[in-house]
C-alpha cells in the first residue's frame, strides 16, 4: 500500500516538475487566433450606391473599384465650380483693365501738372516785375491748384481699383477661391468610387445598388491580405524567456494535421484589465476570484515564414479569427523540446475532431 502511495506521489511529483518547467521552456496554449486587417471602407461623400462592382468573398487587387455612388450631383457641382472660376477669371481680367485705364488717367494728370506748373512759374515770375496783370496770376493759381486737384484724384481712383484687383493672377483672392471650390468639387467627384486600399478580400458584403451610402459611416467590410500573423495569448510566466525570433509551432484549425513552423515577430507591452486607473483617483486593480488570482494574458503576435500574406497559390488558407494551437521552444533541454513537439503533433490529430 505503501508502495502504490509512493509511487503515486512520485508520479505526481515528476509532473508538476514538468508542468513547470514546460510552462517556461515550452509554453502552450489553445488560445490563438488568425490575425489580418480589417478595414472598413467608408464613403466620404453621401448618395445612391449605382454600381456594385465586386461580390461577397472576391479577391481584389489594390485600387480595384468596389462601389461607386451616384456621380451626377458631383458632376454639376464640379460644372458649376468651372463656371464660377471662368466667372472670377473675367472679373480679375475687368478689374484689371480697371487698373490700366486709373495709371494712364494718372500719368495724364500727372503730365497736366507739369505743364502747368511749368506756365504757372512763367506768369509768377512775370507777375514779380509786374509785367502781368494780377488777375492772370490769380488765373494761373487756379489752374495750377486744378490740376493738383486733378492729380490726387487720379492717384486715389488708382489705389481704389489695385485695391478691387487685389493680387495679380492666381494669387488673386477671387481666383483663390474659385480654384479651392474646383479642387473640392474634383475631389468629391473621385470619391464616388471606392477603391480597394490593397491586395485583400470584401467580406460580409452587405450591400446592393440603390443602398444609400452616407459619408462617414460604414459601407462594406475590406480584409488586407497583405499582413497575416497568428496572435497567441500567453500567461505572464511563460513570457520570462521570450525573445523576438524565437521558435514556434501552430497547428490551425482550418487544416488538421498539419504542424506549421513560425517564429515570434512582436509583443505587445500591455492590456486591457477591468479596472482602470482614472486620473484624479486611486489606482484600481483588477477584481480576483476565488482562492487564486486569475493570470493574465498577453498578446504574442507570430509569423509563418512563406505565409506572411495571403495569397490564392498557397497551400494554407486563413479565415480572420480561425482558431490556432501554439507552443514556443524557448529553451535548449532536448527532452522538453521533444514532448513539446510530440503534444502538438498530438492536438494536430485531435483537431480532426473538433
Amino acid at each position: 500500500m505503501k508502495k502504490t502511495i509512493w509511487s503515486t506521489l512520485a508520479v505526481i511529483l515528476i509532473f508538476l516538475v514538468w508542468y513547470l518547467a514546460a510552462d517556461r521552456q515550452t509554453p502552450f496554449t489553445g488560445n490563438a487566433r488568425v490575425k489580418a486587417i480589417a478595414t472598413q471602407i467608408v464613403p466620404q461623400v453621401t448618395g445612391t450606391v449605382t454600381e456594385v462592382l465586386v461580390e461577397n468573398g472576391q479577391i481584389v487587387e489594390a485600387g480595384d473599384v468596389l462601389v461607386r455612388i451616384d456621380r451626377r450631383p458631383y458632376e454639376i457641382a464640379k460644372a458649376k465650380a468651372e463656371a464660377d472660376l471662368e466667372s472670377a477669371t473675367q472679373d480679375v481680367g475687368a478689374s484689371s483693365a480697371e487698373v490700366s485705364a486709373a495709371q494712364a488717367k494718372l500719368a495724364r494728370a500727372q503730365s497736366d501738372l507739369d505743364t502747368i506748373r511749368i506756365q504757372s512759374e512763367r506768369v509768377f515770375a512775370l507777375e514779380k516785375k509786374g509785367l502781368v496783370p494780377i488777375s492772370q496770376a490769380d488765373n494761373a493759381r487756379g489752374q495750377l491748384a486744378e490740376s493738383v486737384a486733378n492729380f490726387e484724384n487720379a492717384q486715389a481712383d488708382l489705389e481704389k481699383a489695385k485695391q478691387r484687383l487685389g493680387n495679380e493672377g492666381t494669387e488673386n483672392p477671387k481666383i483663390q477661391r474659385a480654384l479651392a471650390d474646383l479642387a473640392q468639387a474634383e475631389l468629391d467627384l473621385e470619391w464616388t468610387e471606392l477603391r480597394a486600399p490593397a491586395l485583400g478580400v470584401v467580406s460580409n458584403l452587405l450591400i446592393a445598388p440603390g443602398t444609400y451610402a452616407r459619408s462617414g459611416q460604414d459601407l462594406l467590410t475590406f480584409l488586407d491580405a497583405t499582413d497575416i500573423w497568428i496572435e497567441a495569448y500567453f500567461t505572464e510566466n511563460n513570457l520570462g524567456r521570450t525573445a523576438v525570433g524565437s521558435p514556434v509551432e501552430v497547428v490551425l484549425d482550418m487544416h488538421p494535421g498539419r504542424v506549421i513552423p513560425g517564429v515570434i515577430e512582436s509583443f505587445s507591452a500591455a492590456v486591457s484589465v477591468s479596472g482602470g486607473d482614472v486620473a484624479g483617483d486611486l489606482a484600481s486593480a483588477p477584481s480576483t476570484k476565488g482562492f487564486l488570482r486569475e493570470p493574465e494574458r498577453f498578446p504574442v503576435r507570430i509569423v509563418l515564414p512563406g505565409y506572411e500574406a495571403g495569397s490564392t497559390e498557397d497551400d494554407l488558407r486563413f479565415q480572420l479569427n480561425g482558431q490556432a494551437d501554439v507552443i514556443m521552444y524557448l529553451g535548449d533541454s532536448g527532452l522538453l523540446n521533444m514532448v513539446g513537439r510530440a503534444y502538438i503533433r498530438l492536438v494536430s490529430i485531435m483537431t480532426y475532431a473538433y
